[in-house]
C-alpha cells in the first residue's frame, strides 16, 4: 500500500521535529473533533491541550539546546585532552629517539678502533703490538701489482672500490700501489729509505715505525697508469686532480698537502676518515692534522656510515 504524503514527509524529518508535528497533528485532529461535537467544553479542554503542546515544545526545545552544548563542551574538552596526551607522547618519542641515539652512539664507539682518527704523523706513536681487529685483501682488479696483494680494514674495501669505480667511469685510471704495513714492515721501510737516501732526506717523506697512517690500514698509496710504476709526478696527472675533487665523497682525506708540517707533500698518499669528516674538511678547506683531535674524535662513531 502506498505511503501517503504525510507519511512520506515523516521519514525525513529529524526525530524531534517528527514528534512536535505529531503532537500538533493530534492536538488539531482532537481539536476538530471536539469543537464539532463539544461546544464550549470542548473549546476549553482543546485550550488546554493546546497549552500542554506548547509546554511539551518548549521542553523539547530546551532539552535539544542543552544536550547541543554538552555534546560541543565534552566534544572540546576531549579535543583538549586529546592536545595535551599528543604532546606527552611526542615528548616521550623526542626523549626515546635521544635515549636511542645515545645507545646506538655509545655501541658503535665501543665496537670501533679509537686509533681510526687519531694523529700519528710525527705526534702520537702506535704500539708495536697494534694491529687491526682484522684485514682483508684488496680485490686485485684494483691493485696496481697483480703478483703482490694489498690489505685493508674490511669496512674500507668499499669505500675504496667504490671510488676507484666511479673515476674510472670518468675515464681516470687509479690504482692501489701500497696500503696496510705493520710496524715491522715499516720499520723495515724506513730502513732502506735511510741507507738510500739518508736519514735526513728519509724523514722528510717517510714515517718512523708507530707512527705511520698506513699502519692503522686505512690509508693507501695511489698510482695511475703513464708514471712507469712511480709515485713522483702523480701531482701531474688527471687522477690526482680527480682525486681532489671527489675523494672526500667516498671518505678519503690527503693527509700530506703542500705547506704540512709533518712531511713533504704527498699527492699519492689518502687515508679514509669516513664521510662526515671528509666532507666537512673538504667544504672547510682545512687539513686533518691542523684540527683538534677532540673535535675529530666526534666524527668517530660514524667513520662507517
Amino acid at each position: 500500500m502506498p505511503l501517503d504524503p504525510l507519511q512520506k514527509l515523516n521519514n525525513f524529518l529529524p526525530q524531534d521535529v517528527v514528534l512536535q508535528k505529531k503532537i500538533t497533528t493530534a492536538s488539531i485532529t482532537l481539536l476538530s473533533l471536539l469543537v464539532v461535537g463539544g461546544g464550549t467544553y470542548g473549546f476549553v479542554y482543546v485550550h488546554s491541550l493546546s497549552a500542554r503542546v506548547d509546554t511539551l515544545s518548549r521542553d523539547l526545545a530546551s532539552t535539544t539546546y542543552l544536550l547541543q552544548e554538552t555534546i560541543a563542551q565534552a566534544t572540546s574538552t576531549f579535543a583538549d585532552t586529546l592536545a595535551v596526551q599528543g604532546a606527552k607522547l611526542g615528548d616521550f618519542e623526542n626523549a626515546f629517539d635521544s635515549i636511542s641515539g645515545t645507545v646506538d652512539t655509545l655501541q658503535k664507539l665501543t665496537t670501533t678502533d679509537k686509533e681510526l682518527l687519531a694523529k700519528y704523523s710525527k705526534v702520537f706513536f702506535l704500539s708495536d703490538n697494534y694491529a687491526p681487529a682484522r684485514l682483508i685483501e684488496i680485490p686485485a682488479a684494483y691493485n696496481y701489482s697483480q703478483t703482490k696483494t694489498q690489505q685493508l680494514v674490511p669496512d674500507v674495501i668499499p669505500f675504496l672500490t667504490d671510488m676507484i669505480d666511479a673515476a674510472k667511469d670518468d675515464g681516470v685510471e687509479l690504482y692501489v700501489q701500497s696500503a696496510y704495513r705493520s710496524f715491522n714492515t715499516q720499520e723495515a721501510l724506513k730502513g732502506q729509505y735511510t741507507v738510500t737516501y739518508g736519514a735526513g732526506s728519509a724523514n722528510s717523506f717517510s714515517a718512523d715505525q708507530g707512527y705511520s697512517e698506513h699502519q692503522l690500514g686505512t690509508a693507501v698509496d695511489v698510482i695511475t697508469t703513464g708514471t712507469g710504476g712511480r709515485l713522483d709526478g702523480f701531482d701531474k696527472t688527471a687522477a690526482y686532480a680527480w682525486m681532489l675533487a671527489h675523494a672526500y665523497r667516498y671518505g678519503f682525506i690527503l693527509s700530506y698537502p703542500q705547506g704540512n708540517q709533518y712531511y713533504v707533500f704527498e699527492p699519492w698518499h689518502w687515508r679514509f676518515v669516513g664521510r662526515d669528516l671528509s666532507t666537512y674538511l673538504h667544504k672547510q678547506k682545512k687539513n686533518f692534522y691542523d684540527m683538534d683531535q677532540r673535535q675529530i674524535d666526534t666524527y668517530l662513531p660514524n667513520i662507517f656510515d
